[in-house]
């Protein structure tokens, strides 16, 4: 690791909310291939960059283990449906843009798969985009509700969650005709799905852990699909 991207990293790591710098791809570039820690988060956008720290506190870890669950549990009501999630991982369109989202949910059959020697990333030039990404927002619900929207808006994502940590509500996203994206009450990639439901979900969690309040949307969402 180079003295600069060292240097960089330990501002990152000291502000507790991470700030967009100016970059360019080539900046971008040199921590997307640095021997840095797995859990560094890189965003790019518009010539500017983000370095989050993906380590994580125990209401953001609960949440994002709770929405890889309410996944796996909705696509368990439809077994014909192929579905793959890839939390975390980043993505990028080469020399434009790249995001780490939290949640990345494709439908169908074809999904990203790693081969041993090839880059580590999505590349969106190679695989086609997610159906859905996710923020979970602690300390990010600012960013995530400005930079990362238009970010994932240009990345033509079709929909896009913001789960807010403290405020214990999701808000769901869809891309429109003109590239922007619109509040929507319910999912139309999880056709049937409600913000309702998703909200009544998150606020289990204030009397029971994440995986009682999964269980309580398995129940509910069988009660929806019977």
């Amino acid at each position: 690791m180079t003295a600069l991207i060292d240097r960089e990293l330990q501002k990152a790591i000291a502000c507790e909310i991470p700030q967009w710098q100016p970059a360019t791809w080539e900046d971008y570039i040199k921590y997307r291939d640095a021997d840095i820690p797995e859990q560094i988060k890189l965003f790019f956008h518009q010539n500017q960059l983000l370095i989050h720290m993906g380590s994580e506190g125990i209401n953001h870890s609960t949440i994002s283990d709770l929405f890889a669950m309410l996944f796996a549990f909705w696509f368990n009501q439809i077994p014909e449906q192929k579905a793959a999630t890839f939390g975390g991982c980043l993505i990028e369109k080469p020399k434009t843009k790249a995001a780490a989202p939290d949640l990345v949910l494709y439908i169908g059959e074809e999904f990203p798969k790693w081969k041993e020697n090839e880059p580590r990333y999505i590349d969106l030039n190679r695989w086609r985009i997610p159906d859905l990404v996710g923020e979970i927002s602690d300390t990010t619900l600012a960013t995530d509700l400005d930079e990362k929207k238009k970010l994932y808006a240009d990345l033509e994502i079709p929909e896009y969650w913001v789960i807010d940590v403290r405020g214990r509500q999701v808000t769901i996203f869809r891309l429109q005709e003109n590239g922007s994206y619109q509040q929507c009450p319910n999912s139309e990639a999880l056709e049937g799905l409600s913000v309702v439901l998703l909200n009544e979900t998150l606020d289990r969690l204030r009397e029971g852990s994440n995986m009682s309040a999964a269980q309580w949307f398995s129940r509910a969402i069988a009660n929806l699909k019977s």
